[in-house]
């Protein structure tokens, strides 16, 4: 089946990577059938999106069943940033688990192909470094970010085992720390924090003792990514890392995003979150060996489309 004939279900499509997975999938040709609830997403994100006839924007809570003709199913829907996730953690459950099997049981009807949109959060605050595929991961079940991470970690369960019941094709992709144009100001992700506060003139708020490291993908190399796992065949299942190995320090991130903003506010420390992980680097060797991709665009020049972008928004705010 070609991209031009497929009709694809993007859930969670008017978010940040799904905003952009969404135009990348209307550029092939596809159909593009794009489901949000806006809980923590925004219709703006698509907006430049509906005069085209091939795109179809529906809101609809993944909680409940979907009865669409589909061909392919990228099930993004859920709240990934703490600020959201935590707001209403029940919530936070329900969409990761109820919107998974309402997913599956349409994939399961229509004979779809489904990827699943996991998170590295599944790694917990890992023991070993860098996380590879696997490794099962160090979670509190208890905490504050359980009702995210475990949320994801029983989603791959439900995906395994309607693969090993059902014979459903599946894909499994963690997705590490993303950025770039379209994110929220006020999602609570680091880059973001960084560079809203950078262009206001405010201190960077640095959590801890700046050590803990992230590994920061720019959203066009992830997308590539998404796209690339859904058009393996059904003997590839996943789950497979996508992210960028790139390893910084948070103290090292506020230094490059001071760079692309060109200004100096300083900084200011406040205590680690509870539950946060100290390390977080992806292995991408599966995804190098099995999907042919890695990222292409570094940090810096990454940084610098995003500020631009945040420059504009804040401006016309």
């Amino acid at each position: 089946m070609t991209a031009q004939s497929k009709r694809i279900l993007v859930t969670g499509g008017s978010g940040f990577i799904g905003s952009h997975l969404c135009e990348r999938l209307l550029d092939s040709g596809a159909e593009v059938l794009c489901v949000d609830n806006f809980y923590s997403s925004s219709r703006a994100n698509v907006e430049h999106l509906i005069s085209n006839p091939r795109f179809e924007l529906m809101r609809h809570d993944v909680t409940f069943p979907l009865f669409v003709e589909v061909d392919e199913i990228y099930h993004l829907a859920c709240p990934a940033s703490p600020v959201y996730y935590q707001r209403d953690p029940v919530s936070t459950t329900k969409t990761a688990v109820h919107g998974s099997i309402n997913m599956l049981g349409l994939a399961k009807r229509t004979g779809a192909k489904i990827l699943l949109a996991s998170t590295s959060e599944v790694y917990g605050d890992p023991q070993v470094h860098p996380q590879s595929e696997d490794y099962w991961g160090n979670v509190n079940p208890i905490g504050p970010r359980a009702c995210y991470d475990e949320g994801k970690r029983a989603a791959e369960t439900l995906f395994f085992d309607y693969w090993r019941q059902h014979q459903l094709q599946i894909k499994v992709v963690r997705i590490f720390n993303t950025y770039g144009p379209r994110m929220h100001p006020e999602d609570g992700r680091v880059v973001s924090n960084f560079i809203v506060s950078a262009l206001r003139g405010e201190p960077l708020t640095i959590y801890g003792d700046g050590s803990q490291t992230r590994s920061f993908c720019f959203v066009d190399d992830l997308v590539s990514g998404l796209i690339a796992m859904m058009a393996t065949g059904s003997e590839v299942t996943g789950p497979i890392n996508l992210g960028n190995p790139g390893e910084f320090t948070m103290s090292e991130l506020a230094a490059e995003v001071i760079a692309a903003v060109g200004s100096d506010p300083g900084t200011i420390r406040l205590p680690l979150p509870t539950d946060d992980p100290t390390r977080r680097q992806p292995d991408i060797t599966r995804a190098r060996t099995t999907l042919g991709w890695e990222p292409t665009i570094a940090l810096r020049e990454g940084l610098a489309t995003t500020v631009a972008h945040f420059r504009e928004r804040l401006a016309s705010d």
